[in-house]
């Protein structure tokens, strides 16, 4: 075995050490510069800060429309979950699975997506349905109904 033919192991960086004088090798301004806002203590200048012109997200005209104020959003739930979670002939309505904790919130209603199968005979309330989900519910033997 020779020396090149080792393992190289992980050398040791000094940790620096600021503010205890000329001795250190960071010593007087610590590192920081000489003068300006940033060679302060305390000081803490965020990242969007441009120096006190005026930024640039309030010079860039502002346009279009958002609809995310209005828009409808659905709580998700999969057939594999209630695969999991119902028996066979069971009925599926909104304020069961919220007791159950299936999902936390309704939201503007629920939708019924067809991940996963369904091998009981569920009679499913909600107020969406992909179409893909109807199909599979069905064919298991069981009903939707849109409320």
């Amino acid at each position: 075995m020779k020396l090149e033919s080792l393992p190289k192991s992980k050398e040791l960086k000094r940790r620096k050490i600021v503010g205890r004088g000329p001795g250190s090798g960071m010593g007087k301004t610590s590192t920081r510069g000489e003068n300006g806002q940033k060679s302060r203590s305390g000081a803490s200048i965020s990242p969007w800060f441009q120096g006190g012109q005026s930024p640039l997200y309030r010079r860039i005209p502002k346009r279009g429309f958002k609809n995310t104020r209005f828009e409808t959003k659905y709580a998700t739930i999969n057939l594999s979950d209630l695969n999991k979670f119902f028996n066979d002939g069971e009925v599926v309505t909104p304020e069961i699975l919220k007791e159950k904790g299936i999902i936390k919130k309704q939201l503007s209603g629920i939708k019924v997506l067809a991940s996963g199968n369904l091998e009981k005979k569920l009679t499913v309330k909600a107020q969406r349905f992909s179409s893909a989900a109807v199909t599979k519910i069905e064919a298991a033997g069981g009903k939707t109904e849109v409320i």
